[in-house]
């Protein structure tokens, strides 16, 4: 047999370090060897034994989630669930969480906190396996590509006025990714010219985080992005990121793309899926689009993937090496759904070559 997941929660609340040690306790598979009220206490118990995830509150006293989440990364990388709650306060920190490394979110309601729990076992469990499963050297690598900063891979004075940008919607791109996403979407995006076709993504994340998301890439990119609304156009140098929550999908309005935002159950137990955002563009743009699959767990995406490849679109999936978990890739390529394996420094010069 396998090793346990050795998991340290850190929370301030009693009720929180309860429930989540006796999900994750009666979860196969995982073991957990403490609960601490802030990082002070939680270092003192790391350095006995050094647990393969850690879960963690990002407002406690004493010692902030993000400060001891940075020094963890620097002294000794440990993949990380962020526990947040879904104030505006708990979901900006646990953005900041996010792009200093921590592999994936889940949150927590500020009432009813001990039933959500328990209602949120498997969510609980799943991002914990994810978590052991990240390949923190690919986290790494996606840290130093973003901090590199370099510019669009075309030049700026390339670049058409953002009055231009609506003139035509032939070409799509669409994007699926779940855990490392985050990170890798932001590396991506950021070295994306204006001229780049339209972009609709599928990035797995809780409600109301999905906006914080896209206004912090919207600051650091040349390219506009948005959290989508129902009924947005798709236009070159636009992306649009499906809200937490609600599924994405796109279809054709005359010479438009335009995306529809829709409530409804969860496909392959996620809502956004990739699935269904994949398959709609199939439908609606074919050997016109283009689809890329990156870092992420499960199987979301693949089989939509390979719909939009058999509809003529061109495909992409990330490599293993540069994901920080290869599931949703790794699916994608077992079904053929793949047409180019790329490391994620290539994927921005595939976007903007359409292939």
């Amino acid at each position: 047999m396998a090793d346990p997941i050795r998991v340290m929660v850190v929370d301030d609340s009693a009720v929180v370090r309860q429930v989540v040690s006796e999900v994750l306790a009666r979860a196969p598979g995982i073991e957990v060897l403490g609960a601490a009220a802030d990082p002070l206490f939680a270092l003192d118990r790391m350095n006995r034994s050094w647990p393969d995830v850690i879960t963690l509150d990002v407002e406690m006293p004493r010692m902030d989630g993000i400060t001891f989440l940075k020094k963890i990364m620097a002294e000794r990388p440990t993949p990380v669930v962020v526990c947040s709650t879904l104030t505006g306060k708990g979901s900006e920190t646990a953005m900041q969480a996010l792009a200093a490394g921590a592999v994936s979110i889940i949150t927590k309601p500020t009432l009813g906190l001990k039933s959500f729990l328990h209602d949120a076992a498997d969510d609980l469990v799943a991002a914990v396996r994810g978590a052991a499963r990240a390949n923190l050297r690919a986290l790494g690598r996606v840290g130093a590509y973003r901090a590199a900063g370099s510019p669009p891979v075309v030049p700026a004075a390339e670049a058409t006025p953002a009055g231009a940008m609506a003139e035509t919607t032939d070409r799509l791109i669409a994007i699926g990714t779940s855990t490392g996403g985050t990170q890798a979407l932001e590396a991506v995006l950021a070295r994306l010219p204006r001229t780049t076709p339209g972009i609709v993504v599928v990035q797995h994340m809780p409600e109301k985080f999905t906006a914080l998301f896209a206004q912090r890439l919207n600051q650091l990119c040349a390219v506009e992005v948005l959290e989508a609304a129902d009924g947005q156009r798709v236009i070159p140098g636009r992306v649009l990121i499906a809200p937490g929550g609600r599924h994405l999908a796109v279809r054709r309005s005359g010479a438009h793309y335009i995306v529809d935002v829709r409530d409804g159950p969860p496909v392959n137990r996620h809502k956004p899926s990739v699935d269904v955002l994949f398959r709609s563009v199939a439908r609606c743009a074919g050997r016109n689009a283009l689809g890329v699959i990156m870092t992420g767990m499960g199987d979301d995406g693949a089989r939509g993937l390979k719909e939009m490849r058999d509809a003529g679109a061109r495909t992409v999936a990330q490599d293993e090496a540069s994901c920080v978990v290869f599931g949703m890739p790794k699916e994608a390529i077992r079904l053929d759904a793949a047409e180019r394996i790329l490391p994620l420094e290539r994927i921005p010069d595939a976007l903007v070559a359409g292939r």
